[in-house]
């Protein structure tokens, strides 16, 4: 099961849905139905799931694959160039357009969406999240995946058009980066509050 991704995540997905029908019927008193609160639920962990694989590539790229590119003898870059960035960054790229759709639903689901992109209270926290979020998934699918495509040779660039793109891509990396703490904790505080 685990040499096989596919498998992993299948597995992982059926070990979920065990667990979660056990710890339901767990309760002698607990009865299962597909209601709002179910469907809520399942969106919000979607929601996280996306979340979790969007911001840990972003990481992956910021923390390990930008700081280490100068470290890698040329011969060996292809290698990430040609096969990991351009897999990494088609994960990366849906992990946020889902994030964001997921993040949407619940709010849309809950019936908060627009006072939280108002920034009313109480939703005023998650709606810091919410916009911090939407800039940075913009970043995603209109800074960075397009001159992405430049960097990687997808399309066609001139060297001084990659040039330039190579520092768009980047600042709106590391602008993401800069991001994703205060949205992690906004998401965090908009469902349980802060101290003050």
């Amino acid at each position: 099961i685990l040499t096989n991704l596919r498998n992993a995540v299948i597995t992982g997905i059926v070990l979920t849905v065990i667990m979660v029908v056990i710890v339901t019927y767990a309760h002698l008193d607990a009865t299962f139905s597909l209601d709002h609160e179910w469907s809520a639920f399942f969106i919000r962990w979607l929601h996280v799931l996306s979340g979790v694989m969007w911001i840990g590539l972003l990481w992956y790229f910021n923390f390990v694959q930008i700081p280490n590119m100068p470290k890698i003898p040329d011969e060996q870059k292809p290698a990430i160039s040609k096969v990991i960035a351009p897999a990494a960054l088609f994960w990366f790229r849906w992990a946020a357009l889902l994030t964001v759709l997921f993040g949407l639903a619940i709010a849309g689901h809950a019936k908060y969406l627009a006072p939280a992109l108002a920034l009313q209270d109480p939703y005023k926290l998650i709606g810091v999240g919410m916009w911090l979020g939407l800039i940075m998934a913009f970043n995603v699918w209109f800074l960075i995946w397009p001159n992405q495509k430049k960097i990687l040779g997808i399309v066609e660039a001139t060297d001084e058009e990659k040039g330039k793109a190579k520092r768009i891509a980047f600042l709106a990396s590391r602008s993401n980066t800069l991001m994703s703490i205060p949205v992690l904790l906004f998401m965090q505080a908009g469902g349980h509050g802060m101290p003050f």
